[in-house]
């Protein structure tokens, strides 16, 4: 029995999971589960990264209480892009801040006035997004400079809870390819990019490949939660890098939908398409175990869905996701659809009024109720998928026959269901932890236990649940799609 530890940090919650490998499958238990709440303060968007690593110390005890102590590694995967910076005395500076924060708010177009946005696409193979670390960096660069001149270090989200389990510095591959920084020919640093843009180079760690070990807990950490220097060890630290990793596929190529509050879909190659199709498709090359390339398009997800109900329990109107999901389905199919991607749905706040408001701008009937709204959101996610995948067979110039869903969204089956019927395909859901479990998956690699990736995709396949959905009502769901493509998206 070989033990590792998991941390699996979202947008909105964390997890201690405990992964336990008897040579055949690999089991889970969630030891520890807190919430991770941002904090607005003076017009600026934090993590509250203290208190998120308190709550990993707080996990660790869990893990000694429960009677695993013998755990042989932990490994840390998080959101990407976001960071902290380091002081030459080993010091944070501040809270890392929010990706939704509005310091980038203008910051691509001024980046565009300095490296045109073709030139840095092929350099970085990467989708224009603007809480792409490159943009929050240049926004210091531009706006508080003496923040960067006291840097030492910057260090990516796991690697910094990382650095405060054992005071080892790294910037691990996956996820140093979220920051729009790397270069695709190299897999290394564009120095030469943002020395152009004023971004001091010298911040940067060099960068180590996903499964490698860190180094082991430290001292004051051993010392507050009674464990032994354990390993710590440098994953995916990407979740979506990890995600993938514990995707149950059985081919070389295959389509794969991370689903959360984000929704990243696209595929595993051995190398980076940079090309005028994946540029048309705003598809990111980003990393992978192995030095692999995971040909990514960041979709905006359920976070709309979460943020109605978010809304709606504010109001005093509270219902379970389960209920929604019921009542949508007895909504009028197709009454009305959103672009997801739309800037309206970026930024928190009453998600309700602005999924009305979008149907009111482009004539579309205007949804009443919690029902209609869920369901409009719930069509309008699967059509856009649709969209993004028919993308992706174009850029690998092969029509996919299965897509792989994976994550919290898999739980909802009315989502499962409406994506095979919109992509025409059979699509599998399943595991829901694959974040966790891909996570745990890397720590093994890293540790000998499990020979490589293949591996480890036929013992994942092996110890959870898969579950396949069909494609239903096919004319339907075409005639819908070309209404979507002819009047919602890239409107309102």
């Amino acid at each position: 029995m070989i033990k590792v530890l998991a941390y699996d940090f979202g947008a909105s919650s964390g997890r201690a999971i405990l992964g336990v490998y008897d040579g055949k499958k690999i089991h889970i238990e969630e030891l520890h589960r807190f919430s991770n709440d941002p904090v607005n303060l003076n017009g600026t968007l934090y993590w509250d990264i203290l208190r998120l690593f308190h709550e990993m110390k707080v996990g660790l005890i869990e893990v000694k209480k429960a009677g695993h102590g013998d755990i042989e590694s932990i490994g840390i995967d998080t959101w990407g892009v976001d960071f902290g910076l380091i002081d030459k005395d080993g010091r944070l500076l501040e809270n890392p801040v929010h990706y939704r924060d509005k310091r980038t708010d203008g910051i691509m177009e001024e980046v565009w006035d300095k490296v045109e946005k073709r030139h840095l696409y092929e350099r970085t193979g990467t989708q224009f997004m603007q809480f792409n670390t490159l943009y929050q960096l240049y926004s210091l660069v531009k706006k508080r400079p003496e923040l960067l001149k006291r840097a030492d270090r910057l260090l990516f989200m796991p690697d910094l809870l990382s650095y405060f389990l054992t005071g080892k510095k790294v910037a691990e591959f996956s996820m140093a390819s979220t920051a729009q920084m790397l270069n695709t020919r190299t897999g290394d640093w564009d120095y030469e990019l943002l020395e152009k843009l004023g971004i001091p180079v010298r911040i940067l760690e060099k960068v180590t490949d996903s499964a490698t070990v860190i180094g082991k807990l430290s001292e004051q950490v051993c010392n507050e939660t009674g464990l032994q220097p354990i390993t710590v060890t440098a994953v995916a630290g990407h979740d979506t890098g990890s995600a993938m990793i514990a995707t149950p596929a059985d081919t070389d190529l295959f389509a794969f939908l991370s689903s959360g509050t984000w929704s990243l879909l696209g595929s595993e190659l051995p190398k980076p398409i940079v090309n005028d199709l994946s540029y048309k498709h705003e598809y990111s090359n980003e990393g992978g175990i192995n030095r692999t390339a995971r040909l990514i398009k960041n979709i905006m997800g359920l976070w709309i869905y979460q943020e109605c109900r978010r809304q709606w329990n504010k109001e005093g109107n509270l219902a379970s996701f389960d209920e929604l999901e019921a009542a949508a389905r007895k909504a009028k199919p197709f009454a009305c659809l959103i672009d997801v991607d739309h800037q309206d749905f970026y930024p928190p706040g009453d998600m309700p009024d602005r999924v009305a408001d979008f149907c009111r701008r482009t004539g579309q009937y205007v949804p009443k109720n919690k029902a209609e709204i869920v369901r409009c959101i719930m069509e309008s996610l699967a059509l856009k998928y649709r969209y993004a995948f028919d993308g992706l067979c174009e850029i690998v110039g092969s029509r996919i026959p299965k897509l792989h869903m994976v994550g919290g969204g898999c739980k909802n089956a009315m989502i499962s269901q409406f994506t095979a019927d919109a992509l025409g395909i059979e699509v599998t859901a399943g595991p829901v932890e694959a974040t966790a479990v891909g996570n745990i998956a890397a720590q093994l690699i890293a540790l000998g236990k499990i020979k490589d990736l293949k591996q480890a995709r036929i013992i994942i396949k092996e110890s959870f649940e898969v579950k396949s959905y069909f494609p239903e009502n096919r004319e339907l769901w075409e005639e819908k799609y070309d209404y979507y493509l002819k009047n919602i998206l890239n409107k309102g």
